[in-house]
């Protein structure tokens, strides 16, 4: 009984705490809302009373409404520059030396192939061997007429010293000397048209093997032994051998550029792929205009890379225009009407106001986003670059940064 009094006791002072607790949190917190209330109340008297003054000045001070009446625009000054002017056109990547390879002869069948795409191969390196049965042929026949005639010609040279000397001793009659003389050199000259045929035949071996005309690597191998080897098919070259060594960018230039672009004009080769520029000069122009393009081709020598490859796009960028001390703005603030292109500009007054004034201008040639003015403005003049839409002139003007 004594224990059940005992915790009948301490719940009733837990409980009387807690209670207590409680009631001091709600008062903290109903008067920290007063407070708030209070602040509230406090602001939006100061905020009528703020509007009101500025509703009092405006009445008495013109220029603070129309100040607030102002167009927002945002300016920036003029100033000359350089300027340059580029024609902008696609290009590819090209080698100056690349072999298709074909053989020195009419061609044959494939008995021997040396090289496999990807190698490596020199000036005269062996790439592959033709059938030479026939050739070999020829050049046992040649030979052995060449001896037959050799032997027939030391016996007409025989019997002609032998008839000479007989005829010096009064033996004999002229006409056989004359004719075993005639016989010496009718084989004479057979004996130099056989020399000449084995010659031949020995040079027709050396068509049967073909050799790389450069050094560089072989690209393309559309050949098997076994088959016939023209050098070029209608599906192409057989043997490519490409050198890499010296790269080039070509591109087409349209006909109107001629007088404007040539031989040692600025150029910006850049390839997309590698995210690669490179600056350089025109080194080649044809001295003739495709009928078809309407173009003429331009080379742009460019230094070594393995990673570019023949045939890559390529941009090309070539200078046709530039300008030491120009004036240039941006293209889209450039406006038309009847009288011709024209912008806006804003001027301060000696009394602080800024105001719009439409400027008419001449603008020359324009790259990328910036066009040049060749008249109607000058260093130091505030261009409006945005918020010049539906602008009038002599608009008053509030700037911003």
């Amino acid at each position: 009984m004594k224990k059940i009094i005992t915790l009948f006791f301490i719940s009733t002072l837990l409980i009387t705490a807690c209670g207590k607790g409680k009631k001091e949190e709600n008062a903290a917190l109903a008067e920290k809302k007063s407070e708030l209330a209070k602040l509230k109340k406090e602001k939006e008297t100061i905020n009528s009373k703020i509007k009101n003054l500025e509703m009092a000045i405006e009445k008495l001070d013109s220029n603070v409404a129309a100040f607030n009446n102002a167009k927002l625009v945002k300016v920036d000054t003029v100033f000359s520059g350089n300027f340059s002017h580029y024609i902008d056109l696609q290009g590819k990547i090209d080698a100056e030396n690349i072999s298709y390879i074909s053989p020195r002869g009419m061609g044959g069948q494939v008995k021997q192939i040396f090289v496999k795409k990807g190698d490596y191969v020199k000036v005269g390196t062996p790439v592959l061997r033709l059938d030479d049965a026939i050739i070999r042929q020829n050049i046992v026949a040649a030979r052995k007429g060449l001896e037959t005639i050799r032997v027939q010609q030391n016996l007409a040279k025989t019997l002609y010293e032998r008839q000479k000397n007989l005829w010096e001793q009064n033996i004999g009659a002229e006409i056989q000397v004359i004719q075993a003389k005639s016989n010496v050199d009718a084989l004479e000259s057979q004996l130099r048209a056989a020399q000449e045929s084995v010659k031949s035949a020995e040079e027709q071996m050396k068509t049967a093997m073909v050799y790389s005309d450069v050094a560089g690597y072989i690209d393309d191998l559309n050949i098997r032994v076994g088959e016939l080897f023209q050098g070029a098919t209608v599906q192409g070259p057989q043997i490519k051998v490409i050198n890499t060594s010296n790269l080039k960018a070509t591109v087409s230039i349209p006909e109107n550029y001629m007088g404007r672009v040539g031989k040692g004009s600025s150029v910006i080769v850049y390839i997309p792929d590698l995210n690669k520029e490179i600056n350089s000069t025109i080194s080649f122009t044809s001295m003739s205009v495709d009928p078809n393009q309407r173009g003429f081709i331009a080379d742009v020598r460019i230094p070594y890379d393995s990673k570019l490859k023949p045939n890559q796009l390529a941009q090309i960028k070539i200078l046709d225009y530039a300008a030491n001390s120009a004036i240039t703005v941006p293209i889209n603030i450039i406006q038309n009407d009847d009288s011709g292109k024209y912008l806006y500009i804003a001027e301060k007054s000696s009394n602080g106001k800024v105001t719009a004034s439409k400027r008419k201008i001449v603008a020359g040639a324009f790259f990328g986003d910036k066009i040049e003015i060749k008249g109607g403005l000058q260093n130091s003049d505030l261009i409006i670059t945005e918020g010049y839409q539906n602008i009038y002139e002599g608009q008053l003007l509030k700037l911003t940064n």
